[in-house]
């Protein structure tokens, strides 16, 4: 049997907290229905896929890359970090890796780039939905230590309400500093 392992990111626009990224290979004995783009799901449907994801996958790994490896390398290296981060903390060698997008980590696998990958793929949409999950879930616990940047509700995208706070409350440790809309604060 040929080990597949899909790759994708979360939370590469977003103006704090770190970048994650997911490594699946699922198990053709054990599949899983209503696979998707992490980004057409709801919150409560990421949520119960990504328990049967890590029930039934054949191996599966979440990592991240943080602010300040994101601040120092730039989003784009920092992802690509992470996903290296995930794909090598599997319990199973992948024979291949897809990865979503146009751009591929540095690996020991033959690795594909695949564009749309997270709507095409299910390994690649499998590691989407436990990217975002854990993303979402590090902005809740970030949201209980800096409850006035509302991290709960837009989890860290630039939206009019975080911009408004980061404008009240000025920049936290855990914002990209590096990102225009918070450098421009912090001059």
């Amino acid at each position: 049997m040929k080990l597949l392992c899909g790759v994708d990111e979360a939370g590469r626009g977003p103006l704090a907290g770190a970048v994650f990224a997911a490594a699946v290979i699922l198990d053709p004995a054990r599949p899983i229905d209503g696979l998707a783009d992490s980004k057409k799901l709801t919150e409560a449907q990421r949520g119960r896929l990504a328990r049967l994801i890590r029930e039934r996958a054949l191996a599966w790994c979440v990592a991240q890359a943080s602010v300040e490896e994101i601040d120092r390398l730039n989003i784009l290296r920092a992802s690509l970090l992470a996903m290296q981060r995930a794909v090598e903390g599997l319990a199973v060698a992948p024979h291949e890796v897809w990865v979503d997008g146009l751009h591929r980590p540095s690996l020991a696998y033959p690795t594909r780039a695949v564009v749309k990958g997270d709507s095409t793929v299910a390994e690649i949409s499998a590691a989407s939905i436990l990217a975002k999950t854990a993303r979402d879930e590090d902005m809740y616990r970030l949201h209980a230590i800096y409850p006035q940047y509302g991290f709960d509700r837009h989890k860290g995208y630039p939206v009019p309400q975080h911009l408004k706070a980061m404008a009240i409350h000025g920049v936290s440790p855990v914002h990209r500093k590096s990102y225009g809309p918070v450098r421009k604060l912090l001059v």
